[in-house]
């Protein structure tokens, strides 16, 4: 019995740990997941057949399709219905950006930070609490068509 009590506490924790860690990579890959279809997105509309190069300047229709693309990536259509939910809880289009990484690909990148559930952080006996947040980064790289 006091084995099993000295034990039981740090079972439990490893338990937490695992479920939270995996709870974190369902999240990053949902971030990926959405990255990718969002990049497949813009790039099949940013490029421009008759400049023969990629536009994502300042037009308003460029600010439509990046406003498009964002929206595919945090609720996976390019509008935005009244009762959508984002692929992942906290996800707001002001963590996608948008932007042209060379003369023919386009880059999509989602920032989020995941939160677990125990709290924000975990309180030390000196100096600061330890910090639990962590920054997932999802970013796809693809070739304008």
């Amino acid at each position: 019995m006091v084995e099993f009590a000295i034990t039981l506490p740090l079972l439990l924790i490893a338990l937490l740990a695992i479920g939270e860690f995996g709870r974190m990579l369902f999240q990053y890959n949902s971030l990926l997941q959405a990255s990718r279809d969002a990049g497949r997105y813009v790039a099949g509309k940013a490029w421009d057949r008759t400049l023969g190069k990629i536009v994502l300047v300042d037009t308003q229709q460029d600010k439509d399709l990046v406003s498009e693309t964002q929206n595919i990536a945090v609720y996976g259509i390019p509008g935005v219905p009244d009762d959508s939910e984002p692929v992942v809880a906290g996800l707001g289009t002001g963590d996608v950006t948008v932007s042209v990484y060379d003369a023919e690909h386009v880059q999509v990148s989602i920032s989020f930070t995941f939160q677990p559930l125990i709290g924000d952080g975990i309180p030390a006996l000196l100096g600061d609490e330890i910090d639990l947040n962590l920054t997932l980064v999802a970013t796809t790289v693809m070739r304008a068509l």
